[in-house]
């Protein structure tokens, strides 16, 4: 695992991307680079995003976090976790028992990596920058105490 690996940006991370999915109907990411300074996040997209855009997206990750709500792991058969997400971004030999981290009734996604265990944890999200080229929108952002 890199050394720069955070389980607070992680956690970050997943509320984002139930963010952007559920503001744009768009998906999750589809690359990321999650480290302790600042990560960022390419997603499918046909535009950069507006400055109005940017803020409703940090209001609305700073309102999940401020919630406090759990973050836990769940184990389910390979089959039904097919049927309900993207599997894609997984390591090849995961097994027939799939992890999913879930962010309260927020966000559920699968998922190998550590994450904090309650939302308290992670500090203020924001974001740094976006970006579009050639179909990808790139979100860059940090995480303050």
């Amino acid at each position: 695992m890199n050394k720069d690996y955070d389980p607070r940006m992680h956690t970050a991370e997943h509320i984002l991307n139930g963010t952007m999915a559920k503001m744009f109907e768009r998906g999750r990411a589809f690359s990321a680079h999650i480290e302790k300074k600042k990560s960022k996040c390419d997603y499918r997209f046909d535009r950069d995003l507006t400055e109005d855009e940017r803020r409703a997206i940090e209001n609305k990750v700073n309102e999940v976090i401020s919630q406090n709500l759990p973050v836990y792991e769940k184990f389910i058969a390979r089959s039904e976790a097919e049927n309900i997400f993207n599997l894609e971004r997984l390591p090849e030999g995961t097994g027939d028992e799939i992890r999913i981290i879930n962010v309260g009734d927020y966000d559920a996604c699968p998922c190998i990596g550590p994450h904090v265990s309650n939302t308290s944890e992670i500090g203020r999200f924001s974001i740094i920058s976006s970006s579009f080229e050639n179909g990808v929108m790139r979100l860059r952002f940090k995480l303050k105490d």
